[in-house]
């Protein structure tokens, strides 16, 4: 068997699956609408494509995040790769609209599987080495702020590969559609080029991963787990305050992001005057974005020294997450350079206070579950936070545009800071959660590190 990584291994190859995991989707977020439509396909279709994607990630949450305890964290995330490989080469290929939503479906599947498992085992691997009170925030902060520059740097190279290979009639890409008759468009390369880094990611995870053994695993013994294990992560949440304020601040922050991403193309748009020169500014916007999360992500650790305790840094992050949607929405109604640039601020200020809420959240919540439950509890916290954008989503929809929209975004993120005014009290350890450390990290106002 392949000998458990140190510490600073783990860390490394944490962070290297995170970059191979999410660059391929950052490819997708600049190319993806606009080669639906090139296909043919009607906004409505659209639509139908993204929500399957996120209905189907909504309902394997949870199923698949027990699937990672029961299994293992290395198969499940080969799983996905695998899945996302399938439907980024049907995205980038398919012409059909069957053919396109089962992408979308694969997707959505590949997304719910890659939900935990990869956190997890890193979280397994360093304390297996240094024991439950294992220094964790450091390489969690690490590695979100990898997965926000891999989402970064896959936004600016999937807007800008479709521009270089097809740049005017007869330019450098036209070779494309001729070549293969129309299956590959200049739009297309991203996406397989996202399936090619799949392959990689993949090949990775089965090398570079290695797991303690585990009891063997049948069909029916994985189908009569999953239930129980799934059911004691819920347990955990209604049990214990603090995984309980970790998953409804994960909501708040789900909701106040999904208004950010509906409402911002918008008001691009009407910034530059044109539909074509919006979408650009949002493109650089969400670049910016993830940008300031990983930023965010990587002073964390220094945000929880600073302010005494995970739970005061969660509150300072989100806090300042919704400062930065409360000036978005006081700008709403002004036009001009200044307003312009304060609106760019306040969304900056948004991601970086997300971000920098995330890796001590995260620090917390890993310290009041166990190695059995902590995909699972992952899996919640992620469906908690699609949920709520859902959620408030909607209800944005059905606002008129201008500041109010933003101010219930603020509104929303700010609840989720507020559960954190109160420290809460220690907590004897649990069942489920049982094992030395958990109580001190309920009790961490002595700020112990991020």
């Amino acid at each position: 068997m392949t000998r458990a990584p140190d510490v600073a291994a783990a860390g490394r190859r944490y962070v290297t699956v995170c970059v191979l995991f999410w660059l391929p989707m950052g490819l997708t977020i600049a190319p993806l609408i606009l080669l639906f439509t090139e296909r043919g396909m009607t906004m409505a279709a659209i639509a139908g494509f993204f929500a399957a994607h996120s209905l189907t990630a909504a309902a394997l949450e949870l199923p698949t995040g027990g699937l990672s305890d029961v299994l293992g964290r290395r198969a499940v995330l080969a799983a996905a790769g695998l899945l996302n490989l399938a439907a980024l080469a049907l995205q980038g290929l398919g012409t059909s609209p069957w053919v396109l939503g089962l992408g979308m479906v694969l997707m959505g599947t590949g997304r719910a599987l890659s939900s935990g498992p990869a956190e997890a085992w890193y979280v397994d691997t360093v304390q297996a080495r240094s024991g439950p009170g294992a220094e964790l925030r450091t390489g969690l902060a690490r590695g979100s702020s990898a997965t926000s520059a891999a989402l970064a740097v896959g936004t600016l190279l999937g807007g800008g590969l479709p521009w270089l290979l097809g740049h005017g009639p007869g330019g450098p890409g036209a070779w494309l559609g001729g070549a293969t008759s129309g299956l590959v468009l200049p739009l297309s390369v991203p996406l397989l080029l996202g399936a090619a880094v799949e392959v990689a990611f993949v090949l990775y995870v089965l090398t570079a991963l290695p797991e303690p053994p585990r009891p063997a695993a049948t069909l029916r013994g994985v189908l009569r787990g999953i239930p129980g294990t799934v059911a004691g992560g819920l347990r955990l949440g209604g049990r214990d305050a603090t995984v309980r304020r970790v998953f409804l601040s994960a909501g708040s922050a789900g909701g106040a992001l999904a208004l950010v991403e509906l409402l911002t193309p918008g008001r691009a748009a009407a910034l530059t005057g044109a539909s074509e020169s919006g979408a650009v500014l949002f493109a650089a916007l969400a670049c910016t974005g993830f940008v300031c999360a990983g930023l965010g992500s990587h002073l964390a650790p220094l945000a929880a020294r600073l302010a005494g305790s995970g739970e005061r840094a969660v509150l300072l992050g989100l806090g300042a997450g919704a400062s930065g949607l409360l000036l978005l929405g006081a700008t709403a109604a002004f036009t001009g350079v200044a307003s312009m640039v304060l609106a760019v601020a306040g969304y900056g200020l948004v991601y970086l206070g997300v971000g920098a809420a995330g890796p001590s959240e995260n620090d917390l919540l890993h310290r009041r579950v166990t190695s059995a439950h902590r995909a699972t509890a992952l899996s919640v916290q992620s469906l908690a936070l699609q949920l709520a954008g859902a959620v408030t989503g909607l209800a944005a929809g059905a606002l008129r545009p201008g500041p109010l929209p933003w101010l219930l975004a603020g509104a929303v993120l700010l609840a989720g800071a507020l559960l954190w005014t109160r420290r809460p009290a220690p907590e004897l350890p649990t069942a489920a959660s049982g094992r030395a450390g958990d109580g001190e990290a309920v009790a961490s106002g002595v700020g112990r590190r991020l």
